[in-house]
């Protein structure tokens, strides 16, 4: 169970986009970045119930790898078929995957860390 308010995540954000920016990222990839960070975050605290969970950023050249971990040893479900337009939510996944070039899960010894990775061309 989570607590009604969700985590505060800017520090994160703010974090990820500092970095990119730095690097001389494109702002659509910037946006791209922080929109699937978002939906990574708010999965953690809505279905794993972390509190506030743990964000790892590892930048090497041209590359952005973001991992959000935590305590919950459930595996999230594949995204197959688009969530019902009326739904609610069920959409998270969708978006990770259309934004990003690679998404994953790697098992921890307690929980899991779900990632992303993007890269820039030139």
């Amino acid at each position: 169970m989570c607590a009604f308010n969700p985590p505060d995540w800017s520090v994160a954000r703010s974090e990820l986009r500092d970095l990119l920016a730095a690097d001389g990222w494109p702002a659509s990839l910037i946006a791209d970045a922080e929109l699937a960070l978002h939906e990574l975050f708010v999965n953690a605290w809505k279905h794993a119930g972390s509190p506030a969970p743990l964000v790892t950023l590892a930048l090497s050249p041209r590359r952005l790898r973001v991992s959000v971990c935590d305590d919950s040893p459930v595996l999230p479900e594949e995204p197959c078929a688009p969530a019902d337009p009326l739904s609610l939510s069920g959409r998270g996944l969708h978006l990770v995957r259309a934004l990003t070039h690679r998404f994953g899960v790697d098992l921890r010894k307690q929980g899991k860390a779900i990632w992303f990775e993007l890269e820039v061309t030139a």
